[in-house]
């Protein structure tokens, strides 16, 4: 029995062949670095408010939730500020998705402090 000559492949081979989806896990995801900065920028236009900083970046399926500290009310003395916690999502393309304010409290009070509406 005589084998046929192995044949290479040519690129007429590669087109007629259905393309697989890409793995969720092998997209391209943002940064973790832009996902925040993303978060933070999207919550200071949003709400006019100045950002203390971003508290916390989780991954999601679909792009990043971001948790920004917000000065709600200046006070004197600024110990009796009042601030705000936002989660923002963020889509793998940095677009916000949605915001919500999640906690209001005084400075200083942590998580001793009362949640506001």
């Amino acid at each position: 029995m005589e084998r046929e000559p192995r044949r290479e492949r040519d690129q007429s081979d590669e087109r007629r062949r259905p393309r697989r989806p890409e793995p969720e896990a092998t997209r391209h995801r943002m940064a973790a670095a832009e996902a925040a900065q993303a978060g933070l920028e999207q919550v200071v236009v949003l709400t006019g408010r100045e950002a203390e900083g971003v508290v916390f970046l989780e991954p999601v399926d679909d792009g990043w939730v971001v948790g920004v500290e917000v000065v709600e009310d200046r006070r004197i003395p600024s110990s009796t500020d009042v601030l705000a916690i936002y989660q923002a999502e963020i889509d793998v393309n940095g677009d916000l998705v949605g915001y919500a304010r999640k906690r209001r409290y005084g400075r200083g009070t942590g998580e001793r402090g009362e949640s506001g509406p």
